[in-house]
């Protein structure tokens, strides 16, 4: 490992993190072709067929979907059908292997086992209503589930006494439930988010019929204090209502939150006429962990924090934990008799086997294993930064942040292939636990050799992105 990576990313760590802890982990078994072609008859075609179909955005789902058939009247003596459902998951699975082979572009961590739980799925298990309060449904998780949500109130900072939560279905929710907290405690506030804010916070607003206003950002894709500002001035009248990123999603950008809390306080909004919700879909599992981050913690003035579950903790199924003040849940909760509960949720009903799996990884690995994976996807991170700029490539890498991003790859089969997330001329890789160097050296040499068949004409030249992460970090033939 580059001793200055090793450095750059070691200096980000708080103080007493044990680097010598850090172990490599290698990725499952996989085969060795690129796209499963041949699962079975008609699939097969269908597949390959759609490999030959324009992309606008995405593919039609229809043209490789697996069609659902009646049994055959003697199918009970003849299995086949059994032995066909069997052969198409044999190959899905093979299929899953391969695509996580290849997997760099969105922030899942895909390094878990979860062998031990595989014994409770025979059991229908709903959360439904409020976590705190036992309903009529006994096949329930409340217990793992409040135990999970104790961890995050301890880690964000506030009493138990004091915060209410619960385990959502994934991370859009826990915007969504912190964002509608937000318009019940102000109903006539505005929502300000920062233009690079998740898409869902903007869904939020739609669904909501929010006035929302969206802020400019720094190139570094963080919120622009000085534009917020300026916004606020102009509505001083009305409450606000703020959405803080905690990574944002193309950029991996941190929004400052003192200065956000600094910046209502100058403009004349006391902190009963603001509300703040912190997504911290990925990084807000990451920040506890790194010197120098803006601290998401309840003794500021914030009024809900929200994390993905399935990102970095790693999760079969998509999941989140939101958690916000008791004071202001009030204003959702609402008694259900047909449940014996109360419900303040945005979904009612609740994968109970979603908190079961993030209590066991919580359990496993506890503050110092996450310590040990924020060190080793910083470090991963600027190693990849790196070698970019080594290869002549634009790259930019945020100071808190494991994601890199880069020049748009030419080739859209690349791009598919690497599962990379795109935006404009611009495309990102985020480093997880489940991505090491091998992997990163496997894209890296493979882009490198593409890159060289691309631009070889020299009419043909790499795109400029300096408009998007500075002329420093840009390497086009103007910039270098």
């Amino acid at each position: 490992m580059d001793r200055k990576n090793e450095a750059v990313a070691m200096d980000l760590l708080l103080e007493d993190f044990d680097p010598t802890a850090v172990v490599a982990e290698p990725l499952p078994t996989v085969v060795t072709s690129n796209v499963n072609c041949d699962l079975i008859g008609k699939f097969a075609e269908d597949l390959k067929g759609s490999l030959e179909k324009p992309m606008v955005l995405g593919r039609n789902v229809h043209t490789t979907c697996l069609a659902v058939t009646e049994p055959e009247a003697n199918d009970e003596f003849t299995g086949d059908k059994d032995a066909y459902m069997a052969s198409v998951l044999a190959r899905y699975r093979k299929t899953l292997v391969e695509r996580t082979k290849h997997h760099l572009g969105y922030p899942y961590n895909l390094d878990f086992d979860y062998g031990a739980l595989t014994q409770l799925q025979h059991f229908s298990i709903n959360n439904l209503g409020d976590p705190f309060i036992e309903s009529n449904y006994g096949v329930h998780s409340r217990q793992f589930e409040v135990g999970v949500l104790d961890w995050f109130a301890r880690l964000w900072e506030i009493e138990k006494s004091d915060y209410w939560g619960y385990i959502t279905n994934c991370g859009t929710e826990g915007n969504l439930h912190g964002v509608l907290v937000g318009r019940e405690v102000f109903p006539d506030g505005i929502l300000y988010a920062s233009r690079e804010s998740h898409y869902s916070i903007f869904k939020a607003a739609r669904m909501y019929r929010m006035e929302c206003v969206k802020v400019d950002c720094l190139i570094s894709g963080e919120i622009d204090c000085k534009d917020f500002r300026a916004k606020l001035v102009l509505n001083r009248d009305k409450p606000a209502i703020i959405n803080v990123n905690i990574g944002t999603t193309v950029k991996g950008a941190v929004d400052d939150l003192d200065l956000v809390i600094q910046t209502l306080e100058e403009c004349g909004f006391k902190q009963d006429r603001f509300y703040i919700h912190c997504d911290g879909a990925l990084f807000g599992l990451m920040m506890p962990f790194v010197k120098r981050a803006p601290k998401v913690t309840f003794k500021k003035p914030i009024g809900s924090v929200s994390v993905s579950g399935h990102k970095f903790v790693g999760c079969p199924m998509p999941c989140g934990v939101q958690i916000t003040r008791l004071e202001h849940i009030n204003a959702l909760s609402r008694n259900v008799e047909y449940l014996a509960s109360r419900d303040a949720t945005i979904m009612g009903s609740r994968n109970g086997h979603a908190p079961i799996f993030l209590w066991y990884t919580l359990n496993k690995k506890g503050y110092k294993g996450f310590q040990k994976e924020v060190q080793k996807c910083l470090r991963n991170a600027h190693y990849l930064k790196d070698r970019l700029r080594d290869a002549g490539i634009s790259a930019m890498l945020n100071e808190l942040s494991s994601t890199v991003v880069f020049e748009r790859p030419k080739d859209e089969e690349f791009v598919r292939r690497w599962q990379l997330a795109c935006q404009g001329n611009i495309a990102h890789v985020v480093v997880m636990p489940s991505v090491n160097i091998d992997k990163l050296d496997d894209f890296l040499n493979e882009l490198v050799e593409k890159r060289s068949t691309w631009y070889k004409d020299e009419k043909v030249q790499p795109p400029c992105i300096a408009a998007d992460v500075g002329t420093e970090n840009c390497a086009c033939g103007q910039h270098k």
